[in-house]
């Protein structure tokens, strides 16, 4: 049998509309009818994936305010006040259109930390993790794999702060250790772990937008030792890193490149990475491991499919996006297609319109299958 390049996602779909307006309401939603909007929400994407032909799902993060905060509610320490946060360097050079972009730029933040920081929603994940598979079945679906989503604790400290804290590395090495136990029971429940980590590459434009890249260098070596400690009790063969360069509409002009840091990836106790390949900034990412060649035996998921525009791609461009690709891994069986990011990674940014997000991924699936039959 020929080896065909699987397809997956980054981690969150469109919501529907009666869950974002639950979501997002002013008034506090009725836990019981919160919990059937989810559920009714998760069997949809479920069955969408599948009809599609997505070969490694997930959930959607349908539940979710946002893909890095929202694991908060699991952890102790957090109080109700928010912080503030910078826009990224690019978006600061044109406030107008930050503003046209996400409204009220000054709340743009999360929660912060007044006490010590522990994991305390395990019963809450694996309700979670129970109704993916509890759609799946009703929706007779079949999938060669499922993954589910975590940030990383660099994640979780870019958009909060800690008042408990008495220095940001002592804070993201507490993260370290609460979600530890969040990153254990995923892998736990058979699926794959990917860990969301913005901070390795779209830190440079916010945290260290006046740093050099030595310094921003180091920092990625921090955050990674944080994400390792993190893993120490679970098989790196099980996870795959995603890092990006920030999912919005930007002009992201002063985005760091990939070559430059990429090395410092590599260090990860991981099994595989995805990162961004279509959208227009950072199209010429291949580029990057023909001069920092894959560490052996990891599996490579490029994003081929741009989620900030609604063109659909035309599945000979995906295919032409992925033998850029092939020459980082040594077999097919190492190469994954996928979107750049999620579709709606914040609640509410929602930057594809919903059902062009899904007609992108069939163009994925399509664009997949041509490259596995050029290569």
């Amino acid at each position: 049998m020929r080896d065909t390049i699987k397809t997956t996602h980054v981690g969150s779909l469109p919501r529907p509309a009666g869950l974002r307006e639950l979501l997002s309401g002013s008034d506090t939603p009725d836990p019981v009818d919160l919990d059937a909007a989810v559920t009714d929400a998760v069997r949809a994407v479920v069955r969408r994936q599948a009809e599609v032909g997505i070969d490694i799902a997930n959930d959607g993060e349908q539940g979710r305010m946002a893909y890095s905060v929202g694991v908060t509610d699991r952890l102790t320490g957090y109080g109700d006040r928010y912080a503030d946060r910078e826009l990224p360097a690019d978006l600061a050079e044109y406030p107008d259109f930050a503003e046209e972009l996400f409204g009220d730029i000054e709340n743009i933040g999360g929660p912060v930390a007044t006490g010590p920081i522990e994991y305390v929603g395990g019963e809450e994940l694996r309700h979670e993790l129970s109704r993916f598979d509890e759609a799946v079945g009703a929706e007779d679906a079949t999938f060669s794999g499922q993954f589910h989503t975590a940030p990383s604790p660099g994640a979780v400290l870019r958009f909060t702060e800690s008042e408990y804290h008495d220095s940001i590395e002592s804070y993201l090495f507490d993260l370290a250790d609460a979600l530890a136990t969040e990153y254990e029971l995923i892998v736990e429940s058979g699926r794959t772990l990917q860990i969301d980590a913005p901070e390795l590459l779209a830190a440079f434009t916010i945290t260290y937008r006046d740093a050099g890249l030595e310094e921003f260098r180091e920092a990625i070596r921090t955050y990674v030792e944080a994400i390792n400690r993190a893993l120490s009790d679970v098989d790196a063969d099980e996870i795959r890193l995603h890092a990006c360069w920030g999912n919005y509409p930007g002009p992201h002009h002063h985005d760091v490149d990939l070559v430059d840091v990429i090395s410092e990836f590599y260090e990860a106790d991981v099994g595989g990475l995805i990162v961004e390949g279509a959208n227009p900034r950072h199209q010429h990412a291949f580029e990057a491991f023909v001069e920092h060649p894959l560490p052996d035996g990891w599996t490579l998921v490029p994003g081929v499919i741009d989620v900030k525009t609604n063109v659909v791609e035309h599945p000979e461009v995906v295919a032409n996006r992925l033998e850029r690709f092939a020459d980082a891994v040594d077999d097919l069986s190492r190469l994954m297609a996928a979107p750049d990011c999620g579709f709606e990674t914040v609640l509410g940014a929602d930057f594809v319109h919903p059902e062009i997000a899904w007609k992108k991924l069939e163009s994925l699936v399509e664009g997949a299958e041509i490259a596995s039959r050029r290569l």
